[in-house]
């Protein structure tokens, strides 16, 4: 049996606290997120996966208009108290590139790409607590046997309501005008 880290021996109580996320190093946030204080440890992601997010965010960084720029797999902290930080395959937001944690009233949209390890988080839980931070648009990929397809949604209210699903090609005018080849991404 493997022993845990000494990091993960010596945690508080009460949980993770922001302060001490932002201490921790980076090798370590890059693998884990923390829901209500708790660590939520994350497998290491497929080629596949790594591929499917860069090439979209690539497509999406094309037609994305100022100001609103893309980035990869980076801290969302979506509270402070208790500490719930999550750390989306996909960010579209504006404001420094250089300052991290991005908070969610920077954030237009969110895209998660779900695996095996991940169906109740993405299809559940990061939809809800990215709709009650108000990010008003959130995509889902879902890598099938036939391919992928992408589920887009809309914040109304407080909760996202179904936008479209696309197979073959994720064509949509939200949150902006975007057309991506899904075939080309798996």
């Amino acid at each position: 049996m493997t022993a845990l880290p000494d990091w993960m021996l010596t945690l508080p109580e009460e949980g993770v606290t922001a302060e001490d996320y932002d201490r921790m190093p980076e090798e370590i946030c890059r693998r884990i997120e923390i829901l209500d204080g708790s660590i939520i440890v994350s497998p290491s992601a497929t080629p596949r996966h790594n591929r499917i997010a860069r090439l979209l965010a690539n497509a999406l960084e094309q037609v994305a208009p100022a100001p609103w720029q893309v980035t990869t797999d980076v801290d969302l902290r979506l509270s402070d108290v208790p500490l719930n930080n999550r750390r989306p395959d996909i960010l579209v937001f504006s404001g420094d590139s250089n300052i991290l944690p991005v908070r969610p009233h920077q954030v237009l949209l969110t895209v998660e790409i779900m695996s095996k390890g991940s169906v109740s988080a993405d299809r559940l839980d990061k939809p809800a607590e990215y709709s009650v931070a108000g990010i008003p648009h959130f995509w889902r990929i879902e890598q099938e046997d036939a391919g992928l397809v992408a589920y887009t949604y809309r914040l109304e209210t407080a909760a996202y309501t179904p936008v479209g699903k696309h197979a073959d090609r994720l064509r949509t005018d939200e949150p902006f005008p975007v057309e991506v080849d899904l075939d080309a991404l798996g």
